[in-house]
């Protein structure tokens, strides 16, 4: 049973993990090599010094592994390790170059994250629901196994094991290459007059979000998967100068844009499997302080659960469209109730 645990890694991860960890009643100790960032994720989390962790886990670049894994070893040489750094087959290699036995070491990968970095940016609940990937070697003992995924289990993550090279491979294309398009199309917003970005509505907003993401950390995360993002890059190239050289045929365009439908429905949904088909509620709401929450506290009066949102809202604009993303029968539901007590409801999109 995990009770104390030492976090290598002051950063968004390990903090996260450490506000999940202390509100679960594990003491929990954060060390980084910037003790600024450290004092700040202790503060966050109210850790303590742990003595004698039953885990070790390693919320840093994978570059820089090799500076703290024989000094952690040292220290804590009974201890269970794990990292969650974005690139598996790296981190494999750097654990078998050192001093750590490579059967305490289990391989991770949370996928999960946000575009704040740093500890200002933890939340406790970063990882609920969300897929936390083992990439176990052979020689992993199943105590270390079992003690890494007792963690993810406290932090309400889904435990999927698969192996090293094959998780370099799916993150190139769910994860680095989404954030190469949202950094490439925000680059282009530069050279964009300023009356032009006045007309940016929640589409370039949506796709754009993850281009704030760090660009130091992205770079190495980049770099380390260049041979699988490379080869991705050269097939987007490809699907991008097929459309460039077909700009005059619709029908061409529209079958490029048919694979894009088909390509987002293959995304499982919030609870895995087949992506739900919700319907959708356009209200128009005064800009106000309050009208949100005054939505929401309608839907909970008829038990209506809001699967997604969006808001639509131009500069000088005293109203705004918030779209409420729902299953049929709670559209109607939902519809009808706001309608009855006053609400702009406007027809309900399939």
């Amino acid at each position: 049973m995990l009770e104390q645990v030492r976090i290598v890694g002051a950063g968004l991860i390990g903090t996260s993990i450490a506000l999940a960890l202390s509100a679960h009643g594990i003491r929990v100790e954060l060390v980084d090599s910037s003790s600024a960032a450290a004092n700040l994720a202790n503060d966050l989390v109210g850790a303590s010094h742990v003595g004698s962790p039953d885990l070790v886990i390693f919320a840093l670049p994978t570059s820089a592994l090799p500076l703290v894994i024989d000094e952690e070893y040292q220290l804590n040489p009974n201890s269970t390790f794990m990292d969650v750094g974005s690139i598996k087959t790296h981190a494999i290699e750097h654990v078998k170059s050192s001093n750590l036995p490579i059967e305490q070491f289990v391989p991770t990968h949370p996928m999960a994250g946000r575009e704040i970095g740093g500890a200002r940016g933890a939340r406790a609940d970063l990882f609920e629901v969300r897929t936390w990937v083992l990439t176990p070697t052979p020689e992993c003992t199943p105590k270390a196994i079992a003690t890494v995924r007792e963690l993810i289990e406290i932090l309400g993550g889904q435990v999927l094991t698969m192996p090293a090279d094959e998780h370099d491979r799916a993150v190139a294309r769910i994860s680095h290459l989404p954030q190469i398009s949202a950094s490439l199309l925000a680059s282009s917003l530069r050279k964009a007059p300023p009356a032009c970005l006045e007309l940016a509505g929640q589409g370039l907003r949506d796709t754009t979000r993850i281009a704030e993401s760090e660009p130091a950390l992205w770079s190495e995360i980049i770099f380390s998967n260049r041979v699988e993002i490379k080869a991705l890059l050269q097939e987007l190239h490809g699907e991008l100068g097929g459309l460039i050289e077909s700009i005059n045929d619709q029908n061409a365009i529209e079958n490029f844009l048919k694979g894009g439908v088909e390509g987002r429905a293959l995304i499982p949904g919030k609870h895995g499997g087949k992506a739900r088909a919700y319907t959708h509620l356009p209200i128009v709401i005064d800009d106000k302080p309050g009208q949100l929450a005054a939505i929401f506290n309608e839907c909970a009066a008829i038990h209506v659960n809001v699967e997604d949102l969006s808001i639509e809202h131009s500069p000088g604009q005293l109203s705004a469209l918030i779209t409420l993303s729902l299953s049929s029968h709670d559209a109607i539901s939902l519809s009808k109730h706001l309608s009855d007590v006053g609400w702009n409801v406007h027809p309900i999109l399939k």
